[in-house]
């Protein structure tokens, strides 16, 4: 299973990690963190210093009710940015979290290598036609509305069973556009209160039934804190544990603020399903 990022095949066969790096001043966990190039090139660094296999950029925030950013604010703020870490980390793997296909074209032609789109190419008509052309891969997400308007549309009669059609749907024109390279996103938190969010984590293993690449993005989410009764600076041991269910379930991309840490269950994650999956043998007796 894998997906070409101008010219480098990712094997997402073994799961990997990709680092957020939000550039926003609102984004609900790191909102403003990274305002300037020292701060933006140092928090790159880290993460792909401690194993990030994809950098995740987003200029527009997309937390419940968010506030609307324009299209050229949206890319005065990205697009330098993606040119700052090419010319520094020359090799990284960029993805670009936009629903914009004006946004896509320009951070493409910058030196991105992603598109991670929230709207599934439904909130730019001209989104899947622009992936198509660029021949990158291609991440879309389940959502429902804008991040306006979402946390009013949770409504379903079986949300797992009408997010599967959503993601037929969205493939078959994707595909109709020449998009080869697809990964799915059950989009945890977008359009879902929080019992569905765990409904949908709980069967997580029927969206491999499209046969393409899942990515998971739970961290620090309020689908953690909000359970829990604590904060986002307090979710990072929950995002551990929704991780870990995510991998058994087959996800093959994290999305995550905290590296490290998600490097660690991965590698933890990979090494344990090994071991359960060989046979058990029978110690000789009088031996534990």
């Amino acid at each position: 299973m894998f997906i070409n990022c101008k010219g480098t095949l990712v094997d997402l066969s073994k799961p990997k990690v990709m680092g957020i790096l939000n550039v926003t001043p609102d984004s609900f966990f790191d909102g403003g963190k990274y305002k300037d190039e020292a701060k933006l090139l140092n928090h790159a660094e880290k993460m792909l210093a401690e194993g990030a296999d994809f950098i995740d950029i987003g200029a527009y925030s997309s937390k419940p009710n968010a506030e609307f950013v324009s299209q050229t604010e949206e890319l005065q703020r990205i697009v330098p940015v993606v040119e700052l870490i090419r010319k520094h980390f020359p090799a990284t793997l960029i993805s670009i979290d936009t629903f914009r296909a004006v946004v896509a074209k320009a951070c493409v032609e910058s030196g991105a290598a992603i598109i991670n789109d929230i709207s599934a190419g439904m909130l730019d008509d001209k989104m899947l036609e622009t992936v198509g052309q660029l021949k990158v891969p291609y991440i879309m997400m389940h959502m429902r509305g804008t991040p306006q308007t979402m946390v009013k549309l949770t409504q379903y009669d079986d949300i797992v069973k009408e997010m599967l059609s959503y993601f037929a749907e969205r493939i078959n024109t994707a595909r109709t556009f020449g998009i080869n390279d697809i990964v799915i996103d059950p989009g945890f938190g977008f359009a879902k209160t929080l019992q569905q969010n765990y409904e949908v984590l709980s069967k997580m293993e029927l969206f491999k039934i499209a046969g393409l690449p899942v990515l998971a993005g739970m961290s620090r989410k309020s689908m953690i804190y909000k359970l829990l009764g604590t904060t986002p600076q307090e979710a990072l041991n929950g995002t551990t544990v929704l991780n870990t269910i995510a991998l058994s379930k087959g996800a093959n991309i994290l999305r995550v603020h905290d590296v490290k840490e998600a490097k660690e269950t991965v590698k933890i994650f990979q090494i344990s399903e090994c071991r359960f999956a060989s046979p058990v043998r029978a110690l000789p007796s009088g031996q534990i």
